[in-house]
């Protein structure tokens, strides 16, 4: 039993993150797929036989088959194996493997076996007990993934690195199929990269060098250095750790000081220093963010039947609600949550105009990355239903992307929830399992915080470990099973709010000056600016190149209105008349050109028929770049000029010119109804063409699924090949120490199955019989023999009848003499299933008895004659 020697308490006295463990010691789960017995193997052929260790070994099995990797791994280690059974209790120093029909579970120190929901295809069964040995278990808890592909094992494993536990992946180069350690180690969730067989020293050293208990933490020197570290992380990176559970920060700082065999903190610090990187990877160790999509599947369902619709009802003519997720982590609950609403959105009767802005933020960049993409594994369809999948997603290669309608909907942000200011006047506030790593202190100055970022009935959506605290009086639970709370209006509460972070506030406040500067309410700011435009400013639209409408500033209903039939929101369809035609060709001359466009002096008629003037200007806009290609129209109300007295004659040429000019008009006017009739007709072609591509894109959704079950398929046939392989290599060398065994005895033996025919004969056999190997599967009656033993073959038939054994003394036809022995031959199962014929040559033991006999007959004679002669 290898036990630590700097440590006074036992592994089993290690705190965790979750509830204590019901386990007193460590275990290490191997998870493989394809390709993966011989590595398992090697890593089982160095484990140390008493290590205090139980091991689980989790691989992709045919779930038609009976497993044979008990029975191979057995061979390879003097620990006991053993096929996993219903509620077998786990013990140190066994290693167990998961039957082949069955899902794997852990729970008080207990295996629990359950159906799979799937034979093949999308069935995780590694990240199924990766995650409940987490829960379980805790820092206690060891992953390893080995050879095999697909993803299997990466969720599961960020799972146990969440929890404090250790996690491996064999190095790639070394793995037959290197899809599942590459998921996992491109995932950030492996700690070492290693050989299988280097793997059991590394993990032993790890779990029994492990004593952050007894780093002197609560001593002055020990609180010196972890002072010191927290600066340097501080330094580094611009944020602190100054206000995270102290017992959180060790655990931490201690599983990097294992992974370097460093057994003190002021070993650790010079390390840092000279190594900026593992500051970094420090860094990223403290902020482990282990989240999925729904998780705690009756919270979603919850605020989808219930929350979600009591908002929306109580804005029947449509709203845009806000939510602000602090510790987004790579984005799964903000995705969840978009997807949640649009659910209820899309199902309200009749449908109004609601929007939901989601904020989502967290302060690793690298996660906020990686939420921005939206691209997840094909793992996550064991948290996303199939219909959601097909509604939300889109399968691209090997991953799920998030359609752009969902990602539209959510703004990802790097913050730092204690020193950056909060989002304000929020409709959902949801921080989960982010207070349990909080020192009380801030909890207290972050629920009130949170009190005030929300809108008057608000909802707050915390962890499953999570409570509002000391702050009751702020929010009322929505339910006695969830953690979702109503924000209460407590003025006397409100008034507390005494903590608001900010980063200017932390800075070297100004030096005073003589100079007294009137600062402006915000509020009043904000009105006098609206004032100004809604004053001030003239009425303008901004236009993409065909002429639709993106945005309106200010009062355009004088020179726009909406056009009849179908909503169209097209300046040309819009445009009163008197400015139609002069529009288009004012947006023309303004795209071709790199200035201001001016027409003065319009004159259009309202809708109650009066007259006014206009004049408009049009820009094409070059600068910022995301408005590059559009125009800018502007309109403006000026007085009419007095109408010229017109004489009684006019002139006719001017009348023809103005004939000319309302034909003109339009054949105008009629180009464009066509055009626009072209317009509709492309954007019907568009849809069909669009919905094609649906269909397209379902067909490919049904052939990955297809192809997933046929690669799961093939990793199980492989592993099944794999074990047959082994089986054969060990029967060939049964085969041939068996051969070896019969041709050392030097006795001829014929072995024959139950219609008489040659199975198997040894080499001295073929002295008797004219035997050669050809001549295997034919009627032992068909050889040529020497023996003068016709009833052989009807021997042979009443010894299968009887299963009595017959023998008899038979001399050849050149003058051998052989005992011949005929015994049934019984199979392992006990069935006959045929002879067996023995040949011993006694022609020697004949011969002596024959001169005996001689011998004995000589001295009879000659007893008989001295008696005649007395």
């Amino acid at each position: 039993m290898i036990t630590r020697k700097r440590s006074k308490t036992s592994l089993a006295s290690l705190p965790t993150v979750t509830e204590a463990p019901t386990i007193g010691f460590p275990v290490v789960a191997i998870g493989a797929s394809a390709g993966g017995l011989d590595p398992i193997v090697a890593f089982l052929t160095h484990v140390p036989p008493e290590s205090g260790i139980a091991y689980v070994v989790i691989q992709h099995l045919d779930p038609t088959q009976k497993a044979l990797l008990p029975e191979l791994l057995q061979r390879a280690t003097s620990i006991p194996v053993t096929e996993i059974t219903h509620q077998t209790a786990l013990r140190p120093n066994h290693i167990y493997v998961i039957p082949s029909n069955a899902d794997l579970g852990l729970s008080k120190g207990r295996f629990l076996l359950s159906e799979p929901l799937q034979l093949r295809g999308h069935r995780l069964p590694i990240n199924a007990f990766l995650e409940s040995l987490a829960a379980e278990l805790g820092e206690l808890a060891v992953g390893v993934i080995l050879s095999g592909m697909g993803s299997d094992g990466t969720r599961g494993l960020q799972a146990i690195k969440q929890a404090g536990g250790l996690t491996l992946a064999q190095h790639p180069d070394t793995a037959k199929f290197d899809m599942m350690p590459q998921s996992a180690i491109a995932a950030d969730a492996v700690d070492l990269v290693d050989f299988p067989d280097k793997m059991p020293e590394k993990i032993v050293s790890y779990l029994f060098r492990s004593s952050f208990l007894e780093l002197p933490g609560r001593e002055p020197s020990g609180r010196n250095a972890l002072q010191e570290i927290v600066a340097l992380l501080s330094e580094h990176t611009g944020n602190s750790f100054s206000d995270y559970k102290i017992n959180t920060v060790l655990r931490r700082i201690e599983r990097r000081m294992s992974l370097y065999q460093m057994t003190s903190m002021e070993e650790y610090i010079p390390y840092l220093r000279n190594n900026p990187a593992e500051i970094d990877l420090l860094f990223k160790e403290l902020l482990i963010g282990v989240t999925n999509f729904f998780r705690d599947p009756k919270v979603w369902e919850y605020l989808k039947m219930v929350v979600l619709p009591q908002m929306l009802a109580a804005h029947p003519d449509g709203r845009a609600f806000k939510a602000w997720i602090p510790a987004c982590s790579t984005g799964e609950e903000a995705y969840s949550l978009a997807m949640v609403f649009h659910e209820v959105v899309a199902g309200s009767n009749p449908p109004a105009k609601y929007s939901l802005q989601i904020f989502a933020t967290d302060l690793s960049a690298d996660a906020i990355d990686r939420a921005r993409q939206g691209r997840f594994p094909h793992s996550i369809s064991s948290d996303v239903s199939a219909e959601r999948l097909e509604r939300f997603f889109l399968q691209d290669k090997n991953d799920y992307l998030v359609r752009k309608e969902i990602r539209n909907m959510i703004i990802f942000a790097q913050q730092n929830i204690i020193s950056d200011p909060p989002f304000t006047k929020l409709d959902i506030l949801c921080c989960r399992n982010l207070l349990i790593y909080l020192n009380a202190k801030l909890q207290q100055r972050l629920i009130p915080l949170f009190h005030y970022a929300l809108n008057r009935d608000g909802v707050l959506l915390l962890g499953s470990a999570d409570t509002p605290g000391h702050f009751s009086d702020l929010f009322s639970p929505l339910t006695t099973s969830t953690r979702l709370y109503r924000r209460l209006d407590n003025l006397a509460r409100q008034r507390l709010l005494t903590y608001f972070p900010t980063k200017v506030s932390s800075a070297t406040p100004p030096t005073p000056s003589d100079t007294r500067e009137v600062s402006m309410p915000g509020k009043i700011q904000s009105h006098v600016e609206q004032l100004l435009l809604q004053k001030y400013s003239p009425a303008a639209v901004l236009l993409n190149q065909d002429g639709d409408i993106l945005y309106i500033n200010g009062r355009t209903g004088a020179f726009l209105e909406p056009a009849a039939g179908k909503a169209n929101w097209n300046i040309h369809a819009m445009a009163r008349e008197g400015l139609r035609y002069e529009l288009a060709s004012l947006i023309k001359q303004a795209l071709q050109s790199d200035s201001l466009v001016r027409l003065k002096g319009l004159v259009l008629k309202d809708y109650a028929g009066q007259a006014q003037g206009v004049d408009l200007t049009a820009e094409a806009l070059r600068q910022p770049e995301a408005l590059r290609g559009m125009v800018f129209v502007t309109f403006d109300s000026v007085p009419l000029a007095a109408a010229p007295r017109r004489g009684r004659s006019p002139n006719p040429k001017v009348l023809e010119l103005e004939q000319q000019l309302i034909q003109a008009r339009n054949e105008i006017q009629a180009v464009r109804d066509e055009m626009q009739t072209s317009r509709e007709e492309l954007k019907s072609a568009n849809e069909e063409l669009q919905s094609t591509n649906e269909e397209l894109q379902s067909a490919n959704e049904e052939l990955t699924t297809s192809k997933e079950e046929m690669q799961s398929l093939n990793e199980e046939l492989y592993t099944v090949n794999a074990e047959l392989q082994s089986k054969v290599d060990d029967l060939s060398l049964v085969n041939s120490d068996m051969k070896n065994l019969l041709n050392s005895t030097d006795i001829a033996t014929i072995f024959l199955d139950s219609d008489l025919r040659i199975r198997r004969f040894t080499a001295p056999a073929t002295q008797i019989y004219k035997l050669i190997q050809t001549d295997l599967r034919r009627p032992l009656s068909d050889i040529v023999n020497d023996l003068a033993y016709p009833n052989l073959e009807a021997d042979a038939l009443e010894v299968i009848r009887s299963l009595v054994f017959c023998e008899r003394q038979v001399q050849t036809k050149n003058g051998r003499w052989y005992n011949v022995r005929i015994m049934p031959y019984r199979t392992v199962e006990n069935v006959i299933d045929g002879v067996v014929v023995t040949f011993i040559n006694i022609t020697e033991s004949k011969v002596l008895e024959a001169q005996l006999r001689q011998i004995q007959s000589g001295a009879a004679a000659a007893g008989n004659s001295g008696e005649n002669v007395s």
